[in-house]
């Protein structure tokens, strides 16, 4: 049996290294490891595509960067590396339907909630409001406020 993955979606909002936490804390205890999902949405740039192909060479090598920080953190807490995944999706709905669609080892999407006032973020708001699917797969959701500290979430997880 394979080991369950606890997926992230590796985005630049600052609750999102409470979620990678969390995940990873989970994974240690568990013998899980961690999936990184950074999704590329697209850009309407359709002058030229010589110019829409280097504005999606950058967004990858971008997301790549950003993997690779994470990275680095998930090995030092996990003792595993994690599984980058990278999708060009229109939205995060879309690129999480098709991830967790298409692998039977994600068995938890572990997200943050925003903190300061500003609502619990675009894809926690739109989880609430339109449910969890993820075509013929159901994977449960946990979601952790953005603002714990190491203490908390070591507690926690």
């Amino acid at each position: 049996m394979s080991p369950r993955k606890f997926l992230v979606v590796a985005d630049d909002t600052p609750e999102f290294q409470a979620a990678l936490k969390f995940a990873c804390r989970r994974a240690r205890s568990t013998g899980g490891h961690v999936a990184l999902l950074r999704v590329i949405e697209p850009e309407y740039f359709e002058h030229w595509s010589g110019v829409r192909e280097e504005i999606e060479r950058q967004a990858r090598d971008e997301a790549e960067a950003v993997l690779q920080k994470s990275a680095e953190f998930v090995q030092a807490e996990t003792g595993l590396p994690p599984e980058y995944l990278i999708k060009n999706a229109d939205n995060v709905r879309a690129a999480l339907r098709e991830v967790i669609g298409s692998d039977p080892d994600i068995k938890i999407l572990v997200l943050a909630a925003a903190v300061g006032g500003r609502g619990p973020g675009p894809l926690v708001a739109s989880l609430a409001k339109e449910g969890v699917s993820w075509g013929a797969r159901k994977v449960p959701v946990t979601l952790v406020p953005g603002d714990l500290t190491d203490e908390e979430i070591a507690e926690l997880a």
